[in-house]
């Protein structure tokens, strides 16, 4: 009986190079979760050194670098957060790719804060509490201190357990609770917070009306007509050249004023003219995506991908525009309070400043924007890129129209309130449009088959269009953001205080 072949036992030096691998691989994973963190931590510095540079001429530039460091952390928390209105309902309607979306909203983000972001900071930075009001400069920049840490810190936390709540609320609350801590509830402009307050309330209303509206036309001229591909050709060209002149008028009116003086009436011939020219663009460009398309929705999704995207650049300005005043504001009055003259300013933030506030969001975007994305654009209602640009168009039209008004109005509640929007407006016209029974009729003796008969009330109840728990727990977000981080500011302003001499 012969031997057995004895088993070759695996070289150590094998064993020792698997051991090796793992650990590599298990480097890796770590470093991806901590190279964000990082990352955020190299830009907090850079924004420390910028101010340090800007502000060693004077007595309070220590106080300075704080802050700056604080709405530098602030500008990522906004940039985190409400990435998810800008892009959310592209990525949702599966238009433009995650990094793709990012990129651009980084892009326009940066222009709207630069160009047009300075009349929204004056509201945050001296229109709630005014420097005048408070006792001592002291106790007037550790309230501003305590406000933009309290906002950051909930922002922060929001975005950590993955809900959409408005930066702006959170800004505003920290001020609130800060300034009433600091000088008391009658040195504050109840007047400005009941302004703010009353569009908290217009404008997810407005932004979900606009919504639906558009959603409206979209539906009675163009997807429930006989031919839908001429219907596109003739009216998405249209669509475009609404969007490009309302955002050229604004731009025209608020992004140039600080060159020249241009009146609305000016400022809407301009936008008029430039739609103009944009339509003579866009239309051949149309015709020839339609050529050969089929007559179906389908190939009206490839046809609303343009504007679409159009939309969500235009949103991403319309945000850098509104919500860079959520980081900068705060700031804006601490680095005037320093000023050697005393605490005579202007509530225009310097350019220094408006780059940490724009990049700090842009940050914010890149490194940690995605967490939000997916619960905007996919989770509340089903969007395609119909519904997805009636969204995008209606909430950039509402947030132009506050940042004009110089009104910090929260976009999250705009773009969420024109999610719903869309979404209730659905479950509407699906039971009551008389166009889409009569299309649905002829559609089904065009092609000699039985109209699918109508679910009882029972079943649509079943399948509402519009997630409910979505709602609730966005709604109840909300309630708790103002006194929350009203609270947060108003102990944070009590301990700074107590331990700064």
């Amino acid at each position: 009986m012969g031997k057995s072949t004895p088993k070759l036992l695996k070289p150590t030096l094998d064993k020792d190079l698997d051991k090796i691998t793992q650990v590599e691989e298990a480097s890796q994973h770590v470093w991806r979760g901590v190279a964000p963190f990082g990352l955020a931590l190299i830009f907090l510095i850079l924004a420390a050194v910028v101010a340090a540079g800007a502000a060693m001429d004077r007595s309070g530039a220590t106080i300075v670098v704080a802050a700056a460091t604080v709405a530098a952390y602030m500008a990522m928390n906004i940039g985190a957060n409400d990435v998810t209105n800008n892009v959310g309902p592209a990525v949702g309607a599966r238009v433009i790719r995650m990094g793709t979306a990012l990129a651009m909203a980084v892009v326009f983000e940066i222009a709207g804060a630069m160009i047009a972001g300075d009349k929204v900071v004056s509201t945050i930075s001296e229109g709630i509490l005014s420097p005048g009001m408070a006792p001592s400069r002291d106790v007037f920049i550790w309230a501003m201190m305590a406000a933009l840490l309290s906002a950051g810190v909930w922002v922060n936390f929001a975005t950590w357990i993955n809900a959409p709540v408005s930066t702006t609320h959170s800004i505003v609350g920290g001020v609130l609770g800060a300034g009433v801590a600091a000088v008391g509830a009658s040195a504050l402009n109840w007047g400005m917070v009941a302004a703010i307050t009353a569009s908290w309330v217009i404008s997810p209303l407005l932004g979900g009306v606009i919504a639906a509206l558009v959603l409206a036309f979209v539906k009675e001229f163009i997807i429930y007509r006989e031919d839908k591909i001429a219907a596109a050709r003739r009216w998405v060209p249209v669509l475009i050249a609404i969007m490009t002149g309302t955002f050229i008028s604004y731009l025209a009116l608020e992004g140039f004023s600080q060159f020249l003086s241009i009146g609305v009436a000016t400022a809407i011939g301009v936008g008029l003219v430039c739609g103009f020219l944009a339509w003579l663009l866009v239309k051949p460009l149309v015709w020839r995506q339609a050529a050969g398309l089929e007559n179906r929705n389908q190939s009206l999704r490839k046809l609303f991908r343009l504007p679409l995207i159009f939309a969500a650049a235009l949103l991403s300005f319309a945000h850098g525009a509104n919500d860079v005043a959520n980081a900068i504001g705060p700031l804006t009055a601490i680095v005037e309070a320093t000023r050697p003259d005393g605490m005579a300013g202007s509530g225009t933030p310097q350019l220094w400043v408006l780059l940490i506030g724009a990049f700090g969001i842009s940050v914010g975007i890149l490194l940690f924007g995605p967490r939000l994305i997916r619960i905007v654009g996919e989770e509340i209602t089903k969007l395609n890129p119909m519904r997805a640009f009636c969204v995008s168009l209606s909430t950039a039209t509402t947030v132009i129209l506050a940042s004009a008004l110089g009104l910090p109005v929260s976009s999250t509640h705009i773009a969420v309130g024109a999610v719903f929007g869309v979404g209730f407006f659905r479950e509407w016209y699906t039971r009551h449009s008389k166009r889409r029974v009569e299309y649905m009729r002829a559609k089904a003796e065009r092609f000699e088959a039985e109209p699918k008969p109508e679910r009882n009330p029972e079943e649509l109840r079943r399948r509402y269009l519009v997630r409910r728990s979505h709602f609730m727990t966005i709604v109840a977000a909300w309630v708790i953001t103002v006194p929350t981080s009203a609270a947060l500011a108003a102990v944070l302003y009590l301990v700074m205080s107590h331990l700064v001499p």
